[in-house]
Parts: structure tokens; sequence; C-alpha cells
């Protein structure tokens, strides 16, 4: 090879070889053309992506009806020539079961739903609160909720203007007492006397000014008839307090003093009620419990004439475990509103929430081992009606009603709460009713916590807020698929007594 050979091949090696090669410039076509195509696949990811974040976000919103539609969809490809319809249009068997292919899969009839009782309820999610059930009773308030009416004078008791059962309002006449008390007489009696005296010793006092202002008569004499006149001011104010201590209000003795008549009878009223911070416009009724005086009787001070009751705001008293006590404690120092189950006519039980602990005993009771604690109960009126010119309230909660007061101790948050009838057990398996169109599939869950009342469902995506589950019925809607793809059936599976 000659020397212009060897250039020619050395030269086109060099332009063969990347590192040789000049690089595009940037404002060239091809350069371009890159970026742009960059650009757009970064847009598509970016696009792609937020569509992704806005469907998980709004999945409650858009999953429960697509699964529905889906679930529609399948069910009448799935359609049985076998089956035949009811008068709604529904494929049933004779039972009034329909039989769709699927095995966790049951229809019912509209006959069949209001045999079996069921009824349904829409998911939702909220925190729920694991408590611990103590016993406890509504009893009264032994500072407020008894008042005892006492004659507050001797006397003969002329007329009685409530009877057992009333409901009187504060002022109200209760009774009418012809007053015998000789202390009580001479009191009024003195205080008449004086008061005449008084005015006597003023038109004196008002004489001699007039006489003394032209020197007449000295002005020591008016000085003791001044003198005079304030003993006698004294004397009054003395007297109406002894008679204020006797039992006569403030416009009784103003009466004596104006009319100058000594005060024959007296009227008992109903009394003024307790400070209450239940805030409700019927604070200020009370019931009479008890008369205890008959017409004509002839009553001392001090003595009993009757009952009255005011059971607008009463106390439940819980009896706590041992056991139970420091979980009761902890709520009651973190301030935890706890809910009463009160009994009412042998029904399932009245409900009322965020009540709070108003304080807790010191001391265990030696028999019981109960550690006594007692939350403030405002109550209700059931009954409010005028009948013979006499009224007559009933209250919604009364002393000696059975309570449940339910103690939180746990919560969990964000959860799926379910009354515990929706939930129906087979083996280590939990199952719950959900509504697809139609029917109804059966679909297995995840049970964390489960009480009288209550089923903690995990919230992991098999249930979406929005769904529409069996609330009640669910046990009799099991036994039916059980008995529909031909299984024996357990009278006692998922069923708790």
């Amino acid at each position: 090879m000659n020397v212009t050979g060897r250039s020619r091949v050395v030269h086109s090696q060099a332009l063969s070889h990347p590192s040789s090669r000049n690089p595009e410039p940037s404002g060239s076509p091809n350069g371009w053309r890159k970026r742009k195509r960059l650009a757009w696949w970064t847009f598509v990811a970016v696009a792609v992506a937020g569509t992704v974040v806005v469907g998980l976000l709004t999945r409650n919103a858009w999953a429960p009806p697509v699964r529905d539609t889906i679930a529609a969809i399948q069910q009448r490809l799935a359609g049985d020539p076998a089956m035949h319809s009811d008068e709604t249009g529904h494929e049933t068997d004779a039972s009034g079961v329909a039989s769709p292919h699927d095995a966790n899969m049951i229809a019912l009839s509209e006959k069949g739903n209001k045999n079996v009782g069921l009824s349904l309820m829409t998911v939702e999610t909220r925190d729920f609160h694991k408590t611990v059930s103590v016993p406890a009773m509504v009893v009264e308030q032994a500072s407020r909720t008894r008042i005892t009416i006492s004659a507050p004078m001797t006397g003969i008791v002329t007329r009685i203007h409530v009877i057992r059962g009333e409901a009187v309002r504060p002022g109200d006449p209760l009774f009418d007492l012809r007053l015998t008390h000789e202390d009580l007489v001479q009191k009024q009696s003195d205080l008449l006397r004086e008061v005449e005296q008084l005015d006597v010793v003023r038109r004196e006092v008002a004489r001699l000014d007039q006489v003394s202002a032209s020197g007449a008569i000295a002005g020591k004499r008016v000085l003791e008839q001044q003198y005079e006149q304030g003993k006698l001011e004294a004397a009054i104010l003395a007297d109406k307090q002894a008679l204020v201590l006797h039992g006569l209000t403030q416009e009784q003795i103003d009466s004596i003093v104006n009319d100058r008549r000594l005060l024959q009878d007296v009227t008992i009223t109903a009394p003024s009620p307790a400070e209450s911070e239940s805030g409700h416009e019927h604070d200020d009724l009370f019931q009479v419990a008890e008369v205890a005086v008959t017409k004509g009787e002839q009553v001392t001070v001090g003595v009993p004439l009757a009952t009255l009751s005011d059971h607008c705001e009463l106390y439940i008293e819980g009896q706590a475990f041992e056991q139970d006590a420091k979980a009761l404690n902890e709520a009651a120092n973190r301030g935890v509103k706890v809910t009463a189950v009160v009994d009412e006519d042998g029904s399932a039980g009245r409900e009322i929430a965020d009540l709070e602990i108003l304080y807790v005993e010191n001391a265990v009771d030696r028999e019981s081992r109960a550690l006594k604690f007692y939350v403030r109960l405002p109550n209700e009126l059931a009954r409010n009606e005028v009948k013979n010119g006499h009224r007559f309230i009933g209250w919604r909660y009364r002393p000696g009603q059975r309570v449940q007061l339910l103690v939180p101790v746990q919560t969990w948050e964000n959860r799926i709460v379910l009354p515990v009838e929706a939930v129906v057990q087979e083996g280590p398996d939990w199952f719950v009713f959900q509504k697809h169109g139609e029917h109804f599939d059966r679909t297995a869950v995840h049970v964390e916590y489960r009480d009288r009342r209550w089923a903690v469902i995990d919230n992991d995506g098999t249930l979406f807020p929005g769904d529409t589950v069996v609330a009640s019925g669910a046990y009799q809607l099991h036994l039916a698929l059980k008995n529909k793809s031909g299984g024996g059936l357990d009278p006692h599976a998922g069923h708790n007594h």
C-alpha cells in the first residue's frame, strides 16, 4: 500500500469514530424535535399521574356506582332460564329466593324481603370508642330533689290548695294557716303600738320646731322629742326583723303597718327552685310528693306540712367493679363523655350521649367491693297537662330506673362501624351482605372488635363509604344462601345469644 492509500484509510477511520464527529448544534432541526418529544412525554406522564391521584382521592364517589353497574351487567349475562318471575319481575324459586350462579350471591323477592325483616344502611366511617359497661341506677340528688315544707308558725290549717301529684310553681299557694302563736300575736301588737306612738312623736316634733323658731320654748325640749322618735324607730325595726324570723314576708309586714291591722291568716307558698345548670325551661316546676296534714289540724312551728320533689335534674349512680376503677378514674380525669342506656318499658333502651362524670367516691364499698361514681342527668318532661284546675306532669327518667353506663377506654379512628346484626360469622370468617342492583353479595370482612351492639370493620378497601349493606336480616340471608347451595344448616352459625 502506498502513502496515498494509507492516508485514505486513516481519514475514513477518523470519520467513522464517534468522538471524531462534531456534536449536533442545539439550534438544528433534529435537536428541536428531541426537546419537543421529551416535553410531550413529560406532559403525558404528569397527566397520567394526576388522573391516578384524583381517581384514588375520589374513589368513594365513583367506585360504588361502577361496581353496581358491572354487577348488574353480570347478573343479566348470567340469567337462568329455569327460573320463573314473581309479580315484581324478580327471578325467584318457589321459596322466594333467587338463585344466581355465584355461590356468594343471593336475591330476594319483595315478599321475601318483608318476611326476613330486611333493613339496609349506608356505610360510613367514623371513630369508634371501645367502652366498658358499668351497671348503674337513676337516683335523686340528696341536696335538692326533696324539699320539705314546714310550718313557719303555730296555727290551724284552714285551707289546702294542692293535692298529691300536682305540679306547682314558685309562689303558688300551698296552705292557709290561722295564726294562734302567742309570741307572733304579741310581736304584731307591739309593732302596731310603736307605729302609733311614732306618729304621735313625729307630730309633736313638727309642732315644737315651729314654736322653738319663735323662741317661745327652749331647744332642749325639741331634742328630747327627737331622741324619743329615734328610740321608737329602732324598736319598730327590731319588731319587723322578729316577724321575719317568725316566717312573715316583707309584704305581710308592710300590710300590718299600712292597714294598722293584725295579721290573722298567713298563706304558705312554694319556694324558689335551687340553682340548676341544666338550663331547661321546666326548672321552676315542683311536684307535690306528699301532703302531711289535713284541714283543721293544729300545727306548731317546724311541723312538716308537705314534701315537694324537683326532678328536673337527677343523678346516675354507677357502681364500677374493682378491675374497672383505673379506667374510670382516667376517663374522669380526661373529661371523657360517657353514654347512658336507660331501660324504658322493656325495650332495647334509650341512649343518652355526652354525659359527664361529676365525681368519683374515694371509698370502695366493703360488702359489694364497688366504687360508686355519679353522672348528672338532665330530665325531660313526658307529660304536662291540666285537669280540673290542677296541673300534672310526668318525667321521662325516674329514680330507680336501671341504667348501663358506657365508659370509653379505647378508640379506633376512621373505621366502618356496623350494627352487630349486620355481620355473620362462619368459622374464622366474618361476612356482610352488600347490595348490588337487585341482589346481595356475601362479602368477607375483617372484624377488629365486636360487642353486644356494634362491630368495627377494618377500613381496608373491602367496603367503601356510600356502599349499601344489610343492617338487619343478615343471619337469615346467610341461612338462605347455605340452603340454596345445598349446605347443612347450623342453627347457631353466625348467631350470638
